[in-house]
């Protein structure tokens, strides 16, 4: 196991940084060597102690600038949030993944403020995690066809984007996924965000790709080209026509879908 100084040393390297506690058993005791357990416990709560680290909640924790040191829990949640979302996302999912639903359509409309939920469409991992008052959510989408449930993610990968948010790289839904998923409820007790969707239209109507709109609603979402067709009607003729044209082209899959949930 590492002397102290050697450790403090090996952190500072990782300054502004997330790690797990296993990242920490891994600097603090090379060897792995479960009889020093006790100690490396022992040591991660001298570097809580000295403020080497800070913690954020059990078993992650912040190697902190000096401006850190002055702010409080909530705060430092905030400044770290997407660098925490791409840290558990490497370690659920790996680059299996896609950022979904509204925070997807706030990105694409380069908006990259903290939202409360994060929901990270992925191959096979659900479950929540718990950041302070804010969540990650790690969800599956599937679909039927043939009667058959499909796994969604890998059709659906294909309609991504990479955006860069305080210095992280995240995959996140396309602006024709995003809408389409903008209308339908991420949650029962949400209601639709309304103003975003319309600022969306409004701005990108002109550059929405027809074909990848087609593509999707095959699979999912054709129930929902209704909805985004009415709030068309307001903005745009041609915006109109798209979604009209889109129902027309896919009413075969909407009618056969709307049957078997008789």
């Amino acid at each position: 196991m590492l002397d102290f100084n050697k450790i403090v040393k090996k952190l500072s390297k990782k300054r502004w940084k997330i790690i797990f506690k296993s990242d920490i058993f891994d600097i603090i005791d090379p060897d792995l060597n479960k009889k020093n357990n006790l100690k490396v416990t022992k040591t991660i709560y001298r570097l809580l102690a000295e403020k080497i680290m800070l913690k954020i909640r059990n078993g992650v924790y912040i190697i902190p600038l000096e401006e850190d040191l002055n702010l409080n829990e909530v705060d430092l949640i905030e400044k770290y949030f997407f660098p925490l979302v791409k840290k558990y996302i490497s370690k659920e999912v790996s680059s299996y993944y896609f950022i979904s639903w509204d925070k997807a359509l706030e990105l694409n409309l380069r908006d990259f403020s903290v939202r409360e939920k994060i929901y990270v469409i992925n191959r096979n991992v659900n479950k929540k995690v718990k950041i302070g008052d804010y969540e990650i959510i790690f969800k599956t989408i599937t679909s039927n066809k043939n009667w058959k449930k499909i796994n969604l993610y890998n059709k659906f990968s294909k309609f991504t984007k990479n955006f860069e948010v305080d210095n992280v790289n995240l995959k996140a839904s396309s602006l024709e996924l995003s809408l389409l998923e903008s209308m339908t409820l991420s949650d029962i007790y949400e209601d639709l965000d309304l103003v975003k969707i319309k600022k969306a239209l409004k701005k990108y109507k002109k550059v929405l790709n027809k074909q990848v709109l087609d593509n999707i609603v095959k699979y999912k979402y054709i129930v929902w080209l209704n909805r985004l067709k009415e709030i068309s009607k307001t903005i745009d003729d041609d915006l109109y026509e798209l979604f009209l044209w889109l129902i027309k082209e896919n009413w075969a899959n909407f009618v056969g879908r709307s049957l078997r949930r008789m």
